[in-house]
């Protein structure tokens, strides 16, 4: 049996308080506006018979004589594969002009998948990325934040993904976007053709804080069904700031003592339970997940960040608009590596990284003046070459064509036995370089 309740005792910002009983964490409740309009929230509170909602749609014409009417299920989403190639917001109402969708309504926000049904993930995501493919593979089910300071080009990164990955689906969660970086999603989708297999939720910077919460709950809601489905799912969300930021101003609007810089102190669990949804669920589909974390002044002891780090497995470190190969890791590139890529891929990669730390040094010595050997000449031009090669995100590559020009890249710089890597692959591969 619905409740309703005819008086509101409080308001502020996107909260709402009531007096009622018998509700539940996480219910949903309509607010009927004295205009006709219809508002939704949902329960954030319990104090005793004071129950505090938080309100999805603006505020703005609620006045405490509204009626608030408990609906007795939680916030849903709606799944089907009309879901495909359409762009909704955090509430999940179609921001598209298309027609409202039809499908079956799934409860958002719940636990994580049945670690039951988990499975060690076996399999590579192929995002023809150098710089992640060779070095810093992305693993099926993995969960991976792409740390870096706005200003940076991570979102072009994430489309980049979206538009040369091998998923089945691809979902994107955006949050606290500009009209533009809106924009130029729904551009890259059209542009590439991907947009028959993408998902949008989307949450803009002028919307309120609230719906920014319900971003990736419903993007990763829909994803799990899809992965049930036996289809394999990468979710890009971007910004995780800007969703921890939201936690924050509502913390701050409901008076809750803050933690580490203001944020709340459920700010580790608020994160784990969205990236915890990474899953690959025994013989059916698989959830692989890559967030933007931006931070503040590049700083990676910042709160977000670094519960972040303990969540993931790893990190992509965007720097100076390139993925930083000393930053960055991949916590679970060694299932895959030489088990289902090629042979020479781990002494490959361990080999070139290692000679372009070494090039550094010698950038350092040419900085300060010093006589350079022709050991330091050699490394210089590998250097440049492995910038332009590698490290551009520009390039565009299949893991096994960015292995044979890695190849190439040392015969051109270096000899053989110059490189450290062992003789069975030398013999094997240099063998075949011009």
């Amino acid at each position: 049996m619905k409740m309703v309740y005819e008086k509101i005792k409080d308001l502020r910002g996107n909260l709402i308080t009531v007096k009622a009983s018998g509700v539940a964490l996480g219910e949903l409740a309509r607010i009927d506006l004295s205009d006709g309009r219809k508002v939704y929230a949902s329960v954030l509170q319990i104090d005793g018979d004071n129950v505090t909602l938080q309100v999805f749609q603006n505020t703005r014409g609620i006045s405490t004589a509204d009626k608030v009417t408990f609906l007795r299920k939680e916030m849903q989403a709606l799944f089907g594969e009309a879901l495909l190639g359409r762009r909704l917001n955090g509430s999940g109402e179609p921001i598209d002009g298309g027609p409202q969708i039809l499908g079956e309504a799934i409860d958002i926000g719940g636990p994580s998948f049945n670690p039951v049904r988990r499975i060690i993930p076996r399999d590579m995501v192929r995002t023809n990325i150098p710089m992640i493919d060779v070095f810093n593979t992305l693993v099926k089910s993995q969960k991976i934040p792409i740390f870096s300071i706005p200003g940076e080009p991570y979102n072009q990164l994430l489309m980049r993904i979206a538009n040369q990955t091998d998923a089945d689906v691809v979902i994107i969660g955006g949050m606290g976007l500009t009209f533009t970086e809106y924009q130029a999603f729904i551009d890259n989708a059209e542009r590439s053709g991907s947009l028959n297999k993408t998902v949008m939720f989307i949450h803009r910077a002028t919307d309120p804080a609230v719906e920014c919460l319900l971003v990736p709950d419903m993007a990763l809601a829909t994803a799990e069904k899809f992965a049930i489905d036996n289809l394999n799912v990468l979710v890009l969300l971007t910004d995780m700031t800007a969703f921890a930021d939201s936690i924050k101003e509502i913390a701050i609007t409901m008076d809750i003592v803050p933690s580490n810089r203001g944020y709340p102190g459920s700010l580790y669990s608020d994160l784990a339970s969205r990236y915890e949804k990474a899953v690959q669920i025994e013989g059916s589909g698989s959830i692989t997940v890559i967030a933007v974390t931006t931070m503040p002044g590049d700083d990676v002891t910042h709160p977000i960040p670094d519960n972040t780090g303990y969540i993931t497995e790893g990190q992509f470190y965007l720097h100076n608009g390139r993925i930083d190969p000393f930053g960055s890791l991949s916590r679970l590139k060694q299932l895959v590596i030489g088990k289902v890529t090629r042979e020479d891929h781990s002494d490959l990669a361990n080999g070139m990284i290692r000679l372009y730390a070494e090039s550094k040094k010698a950038r350092e010595r040419q900085s300060m003046g010093f006589k350079l050997s022709q050991w330091d000449e050699k490394l210089l031009h590998y250097s440049k070459l492995f910038e332009k090669r590698m490290m551009d995100l520009d390039v565009n590559l299949q893991l096994e064509q960015a292995l044979d020009l890695g190849w190439q890249t040392l015969a051109e710089c270096f000899k053989p036995e110059e490189v450290g890597i062992k003789q069975s692959l030398l013999e094997k591969y240099w063998s075949n370089k011009d």
